[in-house]
């Protein structure tokens, strides 16, 4: 049975954002979120449909403030900062999105949705969700774009499925070259799918490399070479990059993946660039997860962090 959360008119939660109004077709925000609960193809038993509900629990537990060590980043010099000033727009979820007649309304109402916010937030959902969420969010900007991965896996796998994303990105017009995934696993990809990536000319950060030089150094190449041509950048933040541990309601989490922080400051630290016009939180399956629901807690703070990330751009 769980507990009712508990009232404080000084300590506001998260979450429980507005809905458009009927009609009102493409609406000016800060931010949108807006579920897309991808499942149908996935290679590992799943009920990641579940999720986008579960995330948007998961946020009442937290608060829109922004007090720690990352607040003295603030434009203004330091202090709080209140998430609630954002405008933040949820809407709502894409009726059953796997599928050609699926992906086609995701692309739409990701269209939609992005086209009135400077950041998309798309709740998944598998790995599936990256292809309409980046492709809507692109739109005719697809030419210029940019994708960041923060995965255990390349993704470039054969076929349709929650592993082959990026491969789908690719053929659908996505320069190779503007590609970076951040955290590959050893032991969580084929030697083939890796040879690749690097054929392919995808710039592959290893979970031992990023930690060798450190988040910000990665997170500044990242952002480099995925906004190389100045078009608009996709951050897909798949949560089984994360270390078992922490992330045991994602099928495919390995032991000694990132730690839960490090993931939370990678998003962050992408979502303060301009150039970051959506993301994607992917692969969380919030019917496996554990007793405590710690992954879909974790990834309800990837979302605000990229709402962070979003309060603390100065340009």
């Amino acid at each position: 049975m769980s507990t009712p959360l508990s009232h404080d008119p000084l300590w506001p939660r998260a979450g429980g954002w507005p809905a458009p109004a009927p009609g009102a077709g493409r609406v000016p925000a800060d931010a949108a979120l807006l579920g897309i609960g991808t499942w149908r193809t996935s290679l590992s038993p799943t009920g990641a449909h579940a999720t986008p509900a579960a995330v948007r629990a998961a946020l009442r537990r937290y608060s829109p403030a922004l007090t720690g060590r990352g607040a003295s980043a603030a434009p203004d010099g330091g202090g709080p900062v209140d998430l609630g000033g954002l405008a933040v727009v949820d809407h709502g979820d894409v009726d059953e999105p796997d599928g050609p007649a699926g992906e086609e309304r995701a692309r739409a109402a990701v269209a939609e949705a992005a086209g009135g916010a400077r950041l998309l937030v798309a709740l998944g959902g598998d790995n599936a969700l990256t292809v309409p969420a980046a492709l809507g969010a692109w739109g005719p900007e697809l030419g210029a774009a940019g994708l960041v991965t923060l995965d255990a896996h390349h993704d470039l796998r054969e076929g349709v499925s929650n592993g082959s994303p990026v491969r789908l990105l690719i053929e659908a017009g996505l320069d190779p070259a503007r590609v970076v995934q951040v955290g590959i696993a050893d032991f969580a990809n084929s030697a083939a799918y890796t040879r690749r990536a690097h054929e392919l000319g995808i710039r592959v950060v290893t979970l031992d490399e990023l930690r060798s030089r450190g988040i910000p150094a990665v997170v500044a190449e990242a952002l480099d070479v995925a906004g190389a041509a100045a078009g608009p950048v996709h951050v897909d933040v798949d949560v089984d990059v994360c270390d078992r541990a922490v992330a045991p309601g994602c099928p495919a989490s390995v032991p000694g993946g990132l730690a839960a922080h490090e993931l939370r400051a990678l998003v962050r630290g992408l979502a303060r660039s301009e150039r970051v016009r959506s993301v994607d939180i992917a692969e969380v399956d919030a019917t496996a997860d554990a007793p405590d629901g710690r992954t879909v807690r974790l990834a309800a703070l990837c979302v605000l962090e990229a709402l962070a990330g979003l309060a603390l751009r100065t340009g």
